[in-house]
């Protein structure tokens, strides 16, 4: 589900995408996917390079089928273990765009919950991204998230 911020904020219903999944797996074993970068390449499809830490590049190539000639490549932001793990990113992975041209932020959340861990990723900042690609960018990846959901609940049901 697309989402808005509930705080007071000038952003659009365009600026934010927020995906939740309840996944029946401990925190942990969530966390280890999330920021372990050989688990979480296996389910985003992406072969790191090297492993997730704040204020480092990690990049590698996508494995996705038809997205292989795109390069995964985000700057890790915070890593607050078992609860908050963020980085930047330009959207759509285009190797065509200007490397100076605004990132969004994507944050994975973590709850403990009675059936096991409520996974919340949020990327906001489509704003600032240049008119000609905003709504492409954001239509990617809305749908991009709601695979990828899909994707890490399918790698924990299988690594139980």
């Amino acid at each position: 589900m697309s989402t808005t911020s509930s705080a007071p904020s000038t952003s659009s219903v365009t600026d934010r995408i927020q995906k939740t999944v309840v996944l029946h797996a401990p925190r942990s074993k969530v966390w280890r996917a999330l920021t372990d970068s050989a688990q979480f390449g296996e389910w985003f499809q992406a072969r790191l390079e090297s492993p997730f830490t704040a204020g480092r590049t990690v990049r590698g190539p996508m494995t996705y089928p038809g997205y292989e000639h795109l390069t995964f490549e985000v700057t890790v932001e915070q890593v607050e273990p078992e609860r908050l793990f963020s980085w930047r990113w330009q959207p759509g992975g285009d190797p065509d765009i200007d490397p100076a041209e605004p990132t969004t932020l994507v944050v994975f959340e973590l709850e403990e919950i009675a059936e096991g861990t409520r996974l919340t990723v949020t990327e906001s900042g489509f704003d600032r991204i240049p008119v000609a690609r905003r709504a492409k960018a954001y239509r990617g990846n809305d749908q991009g998230w709601t695979g990828q959901m899909e994707a890490i609940r399918k790698y924990l049901a299988r690594t139980e």
